[in-house]
């Protein structure tokens, strides 16, 4: 054991020694050998770091086992699945019916055959061969495409077209508008080989052939929606650059010093490396979207660094006597040892109440609680031990590097602090604190679960994106989609039958009644239109047969006449299942809860004699499982959160209380942030979840420092009244830059063209301004007056809520 000792160049009483002064004499003493081993890692690393996918993968966002995503996937290609893509061609005067017009609607319907995971069998438009006209005659009954293979080349075969659309309440309404003056191409996607990067620029690609500038070219649908993700990525990239910009330049003028400036950069690039060198390794593909969160866990290692740089300058100033190496690396040691529990503790806390997310059964939120757990783990490489061992190094420790010194502005906000804790405002502060905690809680139970608001929450409402959608919804029934599926797979035919084909009409108008639902489309659709084709066009007919005998023969006259793919849409090859297929004009989680509940409601009162009923695909039946699986979870999830930092907690310090005074600040940070996510409209979607949980742990971290360096005085003799001063003074000039810095720099997101980046940089603003207030003002006053035993000792049961002195 000696011999080993002194190969590691450690001091006599190293064995006697706490476990954590053990690590820091033996991080600081083998300094060349810690710093070799992590570097060699950083390299390896960074050569799969640089490999690692950014893309958005559909199938991540599936929750597999819920009851509609088996539908969905079941019958997706068949009825149409979530990756729908809608094209609105559309004229200023006149109407569409020209042949220049249509020319283009031909030219881009062949043209979306040429797009990437296309489903063949899933375009359709005027100028494809699945909207068809029913004759009948003498001679039997006929179909024939409105519009193909070419566009009518005469003045009377253009009014024939037009005289046929307006007669098919199948086109006209649904891929005609009612003015005339618009047109829809709806083309599919498999979802298994979407990528959305790609399937963007093909269709953008398309669209630019044809646009001359006569027509309005719109378009929507999931594929677009996130190739817009992908389109503003460098943008993502400029601002991460500014925000480091920002962060450095700030770090530099507040801490004066270069060791203030490149090892906090140093420490987030390090766990940046790790995180995602891992995740490549792991097979884990990084999300455009979750920049945001990884911008978050990087503010982490800065502050954890930043934290670190301040103690060890404290140290500078404690030990004069020493000289500049050994000085240097006595700081440092100082500095590892008595910021490791609280380092730790922090990254742990972070980890534990993201881990929290894994619980979900969506993909998506599996896989971002690896990255964020790793990412958040290597902040004990990057920040809490290569920052301290680096310090060591420092030649000339006690030198600056501008006259700027604003120290003494920000030891005035401390001072000010200070004043509070040791005076009796410390009750008004609590106080004020339950009363806003309260309001700010009651408020926050509006927060909404899913979409807040119409168009897609992820781009701002002036977005080409968002004003395409609103556009289309105003003069079609609705671009988004979803489908509940009636029949059996053990009885072929049975979509034939009175009772399902009389079930399929009520159902539809009971929903239509719902003023978000723009229209529906099944099978009872087709059949009264070719029941008055039979009776010569009678309107009187044009309605679903009370016999089941008629119906059937309808039924299977209308499959003698179609061609391979145009009953698609509505049954399958058996007609074992049929579709009814729901237009939404938007897709927000109030919206798509009232139309699920009123899906509910119509089964359960409309029970059949044969076949079941199965809820429920497209884009929206998939929101609805994806809204129904984080209101399920979301209070059990903050609940856990909230728990396992309290477990980690009392562990940590060997406390119960300790647990529960270390919940106030994140419960002052959430309650806010869930209030201010009510007030902005944010709704709580599957891209929200994932901050939020973070921001559990990102709430209690500047406490830990507060709360360990007021216990670490007093352990050494102090009083508590000096106790409190120097804590707030050391730890609390950290937390005061660091929350500066972050505050600012997230705060450059706004200006993002990416709404969900913008308001996510904005929440984290605010998480880390009510953090930094709790463990400047709230957490001093609740330990000073309830000086609870794991930091005060025996001390903290005898006087409770002492007189103190003036500050």
């Amino acid at each position: 054991m000696d011999a080993a000792r002194l190969a590691l160049n450690l001091p006599p009483h190293f064995s006697r020694l706490p476990m954590i002064e053990r690590i820091a004499h033996f991080c600081i003493r083998r300094r060349k050998p810690v710093v070799g081993l992590l570097l060699a890692c950083t390299l390896i690393l960074t050569w799969f770091a640089v490999h690692i996918q950014v893309r958005t993968v559909f199938e991540d966002m599936l929750p597999s086992k819920h009851e509609y995503v088996k539908t969905h996937e079941k019958f997706k290609d068949t009825f149409g699945g979530s990756n729908m893509v809608t094209v609105m061609l559309e004229v200023d005067k006149g109407d569409i019916f020209r042949k220049s017009v249509l020319e283009k609607v031909r030219d881009l319907t062949q043209g979306m055959r040429e797009v990437s995971a296309v489903n063949q069998f899933q375009i359709t438009s005027l100028a494809s061969k699945k909207l068809k006209e029913v004759h009948a005659s003498t001679s039997g009954i006929e179909s024939s495409p409105l519009m193909w293979p070419d566009v009518p080349a005469t003045r009377e075969k253009m009014a024939e077209l037009k005289s046929a659309v307006l007669r098919n309440p199948l086109v006209y309404g649904p891929y005609v508008s009612k003015d005339l003056q618009a047109t829809l191409i709806t083309v599919d996607f498999i979802d298994q080989k979407v990528d959305y990067a790609t399937v963007f620029k093909e269709i953008n690609a398309q669209i630019k052939k044809v646009d001359d500038g006569s027509v309005k070219i719109r378009v929507v649908g999931e594929p677009i929606l996130f190739g817009w993700v992908n389109h503003y990525l460098p943008e993502t990239l400029h601002l991460v650059f500014y925000a480091l910009g920002v962060t450095l330049a700030m770090l530099f003028v507040l801490l004066r010093t270069w060791r203030g400036v490149v090892l906090p950069l140093l420490a987030g690039l390090v766990s940046a490396i790790w995180a995602l060198g891992i995740c490549q390794i792991l097979g884990i593909n990084f999300e455009p979207l979750v920049i945001v969160v990884a911008m978050l866990i990087t503010s982490r290692a800065v502050s954890h660094s930043v934290q670190i740089v301040n103690r060890f300058d404290d140290e500078l100033e404690a030990q004069p006597q020493l000289g500049d190496g050994e000085l240097s690396r006595t700081a440092a040691r100082v500095a590892l040892a008595d910021l490791f529990r609280p380092g730790m503790l922090g990254v742990i806390a972070d980890a534990a109440c993201m881990a929290v997310v894994a619980m979900s059964p969506i993909p998506m939120l599996q896989k971002l609680t690896v990255l964020s757990v790793v990412w958040v783990s290597t902040l004990t490489v990057s920040a809490v031990i290569l920052t301290p061992v680096l310090l060591s190094y420092i030649r000339k420790p006690r030198g600056f590097a501008h006259p700027l010194n604003l120290q003494p502005v920000l030891r005035k906000v401390l001072d000010c602090a200070v004043r509070i804790t040791l005076s009796r405002a410390r009750y008004a502060v609590l106080g004020v604190s339950l009363l806003v905690v309260a309001g700010a809680g009651i408020f926050a139970l509006n927060l909404k679960i899913g979409d807040a608001n119409p168009g897609s929450p992820i781009l701002w409402p002036y977005a080409k994106y968002n004003q395409d959608s609103k556009a289309i919804n105003s003069r079609f029934e609705g671009v988004d989609r979803l489908f509940v599926v009636i029949g059996d797979d053990d009885k072929p035919g049975v979509v034939k039958s009175n009772d399902v084909l009389q079930s399929m009409d009520r159902f539809q108008r009971f929903m239509e009644v719902q003023p978000e639902i723009g229209g529906s489309l099944s099978i009872a659709d087709v059949i009264p239109q070719l029941n008055a084709t039979l009776h010569e066009g009678n309107p009187h007919y044009q309605e679903m047969s009370d016999n089941a005998a008629i119906n059937g023969s309808l039924m299977a006259m209308l499959e003698s006449v179609s061609e391979p793919g145009d009953m698609d849409r509505f049954v399958d090859k058996q007609s074992a299942n049929g579709s009814v297929t729901l237009m939404f004009r938007d897709r927000r989680g109030e919206t798509i809860r009232t139309a699920v509940a009123r899906i509910k409601e119509f089964i359960a009162a409309n029970p059949l004699k044969e076949g079941h009923w199965q809820l429920a695909g497209g884009v929206v039946g998939v929101m609805a499982a994806i809204n129904e699986i984080i209101l399920s979870s979301q209070i059990e999830a903050i609940a856990l959160a909230l728990l396992v930092l309290a477990v980690l907690c009392t562990i940590v310090y060997r406390s119960t209380i300790a647990g529960m005074l270390f919940m106030v600040p994140v419960i002052i940070s959430n309650m806010l942030t869930f209030a201010f996510m009510v007030w902005k409209g944010i709704g709580m979607n599957i891209n929200t979840v994932p901050v939020a949980a973070l921001g559990i742990g990102l709430g209690v971290d500047y406490a830990f420092y507060i709360a360990d360096r007021i216990k670490e005085e007093i352990a050494i003799g102090s009083s508590p009244e000096h106790a409190v001063s120097q804590a707030l003074h050391s730890a609390g000039m950290g937390v005061i830059v660091t929350a500066s810095v972050l505050i600012l720099s997230t705060l450059l997101w706004w200006a993002s063209s990416l709404r969900f980046q913008a308001e996510m940089g904005l929440l984290m603003a605010i998480w880390l301004s009510v953090s930094a207030m709790s463990a400047l003002f709230v957490m001093p006053s609740l330990i000073y007056v309830f000086r609870p035993r794991f930091i005060f000792g025996a001390q903290g049961g005898e006087d409770k809520v002492p007189l103190p002195q003036a500050a």
